[in-house]
């Protein structure tokens, strides 16, 4: 579905969108830290931001532009997270969308800004203004990569996609860029996401697909089970691509949502997949729940476990470690019913570990892709949740991380 040429293409795939990013000197490292994407056709604005009540100042002024329904650009850096930082912070957030928007020839309230970095410091505003003038000077259509690339922070790669789809008889493009591997928990994770598409939908339609398609992707991953101050998903719709214009449920709608789930599905892999420290790719499918959110809440809670971490890791068996998560997990199970398989193999049921084949279980937990499957026996409700293995790195990571 996103093949490779898309991916380079991003957020700049669909009609009337560019983007940039440029080096302002942000981060310690001197890489790519200031990104600017740009749609000058105004675009209907949705967003799901962090549940944090310790949000960071880029996430009170969002949600702000997101309430007015359109906006024109997107404002992000890496290296400094201006959270935890005041009215100051404030001011800071708001000039950012200021420089931009008098660069960009805009309302202030139609951009909106974004941050990721360290916690508890001030922006170095002079070489944000730099950088934003810069980013701005140097949008174009092949400007995505280095948009990605200017909001990593511990990442080992910038993930991006983008595909395409028929929405009434018409081609309509989506792509995105996305920053996360440390501090993922939901809801959301330290993690940036922007999309952007030409289709036409109205605002609230768009909000409710975006919180929809979050609720099944971004707030179904875990990395650590922190949750960060800055998590923040826009999606941009500026209309280019013609279609008549979405504005109720039926067909056209369903196209729109399943295509803009796909897409977060897709970015939450990535972002899980290269957790801090990350050797292994973990799918933790629970069945037989008797709703969505608990079978959320179980797969969760094997996630977040540092005891499963550690033992995928170590490609251990242990399969105590599961199961005991899947009892504390505050889901009424019973535990008879349950079934837990590593891959193809069953390693508990009928209440009892199994006397599985301990090789070829090791075998399976020694691959980069791992698929863990818990059947509850209790209902018809599903989820999937995506995490990741907890390894020595992720220590050494996040013990160095301010210094």
């Amino acid at each position: 579905m996103f093949s490779d040429i898309h991916k380079t293409a991003g957020v700049c795939y669909p009609q009337g969108f560019t983007a940039a990013g440029v080096r302002a000197g942000i981060k310690k490292n001197g890489n790519l830290d200031v990104a600017v994407i740009y749609t000058e056709k105004k675009a209907a604005v949705a967003g799901v931001f962090t549940k944090n009540l310790v949000a960071a100042a880029p996430v009170h002024l969002s949600k702000i532009v997101v309430g007015t329904g359109t906006a024109h650009a997107v404002v992000a850096n890496a290296g400094c997270a201006n959270a935890c930082t005041g009215e100051q912070g404030i001011r800071d957030a708001e000039k950012m969308a200021t420089i931009a928007a008098q660069e960009l020839n805009c309302r202030a309230d139609d951009v909106i800004v974004a941050s990721t970095g360290l916690i508890g410091s001030n922006l170095p505003m002079d070489k944000m203004e730099a950088g934003i003038k810069d980013a701005v000077k140097n949008l174009s259509k092949d400007g995505s990569v280095n948009a990605g690339n200017a909001i990593v922070t511990t990442d080992t790669y910038s993930k991006a996609c983008a595909t395409e789809v028929e929405i009434g008889g018409v081609q309509v493009r989506f792509g995105a860029i996305a920053k996360g591997s440390g501090m993922i928990r939901p809801d959301m994770a330290t993690m940036l996401c922007f999309i952007t598409t030409d289709a036409d939908i109205d605002q609230k339609l768009l909000q409710q697909a975006l919180r929809d398609a979050t609720e099944v992707s971004f707030n179904c991953m875990t990395v650590d089970g922190d949750m960060s101050t800055n998590d923040s998903v826009v999606v941009l719709a500026n209309g280019a691509a013609g279609n008549k214009k979405i504005v109720e449920r039926g067909d056209d709608y369903e196209k729109f949502y399943e295509t803009l789930k796909n897409i977060c599905v897709e970015m939450a892999k990535r972002i899980a997949s290269d957790g801090e420290g990350a050797t292994k790719f973990i799918t933790i499918n629970v069945t037989g729940a008797e709703s969505f959110a608990d079978a959320k809440k179980v797969g969760m809670a094997v996630a977040n476990s540092p005891l499963c971490g550690t033992a995928i890791f170590g490609t251990d068996p242990n399969v105590g470690r599961f199961i005991c998560a899947v009892g504390y997990s505050g889901v009424q199970i019973i535990p008879e019913k349950v079934i837990i398989k590593f891959g193809d193999i069953v390693v508990y049921e009928k209440g009892l570990v199994t006397k599985f084949d301990e090789e070829a279980t090791r075998k399976i937990l020694s691959e980069h892709d791992i698929v863990i499957d818990i059947e509850l026996g209790l209902g018809d409700a599903a989820a999937t949740v995506y995490t990741c293995d907890l390894s020595f790195q992720y220590i050494k990571i996040n013990a160095d991380y301010t210094t």
